[in-house]
């Protein structure tokens, strides 16, 4: 995903300016990032993570929400995962269009958002309280990283093998690499 830096704005000006395109716009302390589309790798990564996902929580509290939904990080930064999972009762603002307590969030890596998924959107992230998962998927290479809330900070851990799963504790579900990766070739 290419990302470019529109201009400053308030996050009301941006809520108003987000929700009247098609377009996504991420806002970081005033700055408005666009976010443009992804390869077809890209899109089968989040379909099958987020099918996966869906197949294993059905029937739970749980929820697997696409990429059309905004993250409120804090009241001046709010980005757009790849897809996320709420357990419980979602909090949104009073449109719906942005939610407050994700459980687990989960990006795909591109060439152009690889270090800013493994950098400072980790860290927005891992500063929201509700958040348990990040999960970071390379769709270049067979990789997916695991962050995990402990007690005493972050771990991190990292599943390189198809025949391997990430295990996702706190929604009580393995996510098997194979079905990821599904129809994608390296």
């Amino acid at each position: 995903m290419a990302i470019d830096s529109i201009r400053q704005m308030t996050v009301e000006e941006y809520m108003a300016f987000d929700e009247a395109t098609d377009i996504r716009y991420e806002y970081i302390d005033g700055e408005v990032i666009e976010l443009s589309g992804g390869t077809l790798y890209h899109g089968l990564i989040m379909a099958n993570a987020s099918g996966a996902l869906w197949y294993r929580l059905r029937g739970s509290d749980c929820r697997v929400i696409s990429s059309d939904m905004r993250n409120r990080v804090n009241p001046t930064r709010y980005v757009y995962p790849d897809f996320c999972v709420v357990c419980g009762q979602p909090t949104t603002d009073e449109r719906a269009v942005t939610l407050w307590n994700p459980t687990l969030v989960g990006e795909v890596t591109s060439p152009s958002s690889s270090d800013r998924d493994r950098g400072e959107k980790r860290r927005y992230y891992q500063s929201i309280a509700s958040l348990q998962i990040y999960l970071v998927i390379d769709q270049h290479r067979l990789c997916v990283e695991l962050y995990e809330r402990q007690d005493d900070g972050w771990r991190r851990r990292e599943y390189r093998d198809l025949e391997t799963t990430a295990p996702l504790k706190i929604l009580d579900c393995d996510l098997p690499l194979a079905e990821i990766y599904a129809g994608i070739e390296f």
